[in-house]
């Protein structure tokens, strides 16, 4: 009885399969309802449930869905397995690895408010600083991103902010995280005008496309890449933070592609056209914070409306060239921005390709 529980079955039609999911949403009784959607095709390998999200195979068409309900009741958040028990996306958790108890966290102070609620400096345990995020109630899906978060426990990079747990024995929930005691990488930027070097700054764009790599390896899509969501550390290492928690937002103009909130102006024309998130989707935005980083933290197509960076974009117009970024430099930036997702560098590419002018620079 777990919403977005799935099983991929045989039809009722021959050689055709179905995919039936558990849903709470639309039932008006505490037991749910199950929805049974048609796998159809396109020709001999072209494969769909909902008709503008075309794939070249089934397992592609599930692997899509579990990130993006696309016209579906639910994603297809948990595969069923024998005798109708889910298939545990976190075997091996124990309770205690990613649950914190409240009574060893202490607050210091105050550090600002983010997307979710406000943000705190702690301790846990009395000895590791961490940052306690308050989770405003009604900001976010809290059970889809406490089951997420057994998941993201689990991805540790010295690239990425650690998340180390949740708190959920009150209400608000806390998540906690590791601490970087020099804070949001777009107020770094911003306050240091004229003092960066450029070797420093292809150095910033190295450490995220390193925490990114990893996502990609892992198969994890942060979603929300940008200056704004990258912390730096006191010896001035960049990190990511905040990967893949967009999906669990419940403010309508943060999802809708029109609202003002919408990241269109880091997002690809597969994202902000259909909904379509893939690592190829990150890689646009990390060309947006490479961008970011050479302008010493301002803000892309700044005076320009969602609707017309939309409009632009789509007619092929792509951000300048920063005047402290090389032509190489730029070159790689710019290459994360084709127009066709497949025609864009991996992660792994990038980062060869940030070492190769970091070291010829």
């Amino acid at each position: 009885a777990k919403e977005g529980a799935f099983v991929v079955r045989d039809s009722s039609q021959h050689g055709c399969y179905t995919v039936s999911v558990y849903t709470k949403a639309l039932s008006r009784v505490d037991l749910g309802d199950i929805r049974h959607y048609q796998i159809k095709q396109k020709g001999l390998s072209q494969f769909f449930l909902a008709e503008k999200h075309v794939f070249n195979s089934i397992p592609e068409v599930i692997r899509y869905h579990q990130h993006n309900a696309a016209g579906l009741v639910t994603r297809l958040r948990y595969p069923v397995g024998p005798m109708g028990k889910c298939v545990p996306a976190t075997a091996g958790f124990s309770y205690e690895k990613w649950e914190i108890n409240p009574s060893e966290l202490s607050i210091m102070e105050e550090l600002g408010s983010g997307q979710f609620g406000v943000v705190r400096l702690g301790k846990w345990r009395a000895l590791c600083k961490v940052a306690i995020k308050t989770i405003n109630e009604g900001s976010m899906s809290e059970e889809d991103f406490i089951e997420e978060a057994k998941v993201m426990t689990k991805l540790s990079h010295p690239k990425l902010v650690q998340l180390y747990g949740v708190c959920i024995q009150q209400k608000p929930i806390c998540i906690v995280t590791e601490f970087l005691e020099n804070g949001c990488l777009l107020n770094y930027l911003q306050q240091r005008q004229g003092c960066l070097k450029k070797e420093f700054m292809l150095a910033m764009c190295q450490d995220a496309c390193e925490g990114m790599e990893y996502l990609e390896t892992n198969g994890f899509i942060h979603r929300d890449l940008a200056a704004r969501n990258c912390l730096v550390s006191k010896k001035q290492v960049v990190k990511v933070c905040d990967f893949g928690m967009t999906r669990y937002v419940l403010d309508n103009q943060y999802i809708s592609s029109t609202g003002s909130k919408f990241p269109v102006k880091w997002s690809p024309p597969e994202v902000f056209h259909y909904n379509k998130y893939s690592s190829k989707s990150d890689v646009w935005s990390f060309g947006v914070l490479m961008w970011e980083i050479f302008t010493e933290g301002r803000t892309p197509f700044e005076n320009k409306s969602n609707s017309e960076v939309v409009d632009e974009i789509t007619r092929g117009h792509r951000l300048y060239r920063p005047h402290l970024a090389s032509q190489t430099i730029y070159k790689v930036m710019y290459s994360c921005w084709h127009e066709k997702p497949e025609s864009r560098s991996s992660f792994a590419e990038l980062l060869e390709e940030i070492k190769i002018i970091s070291e010829n620079d």
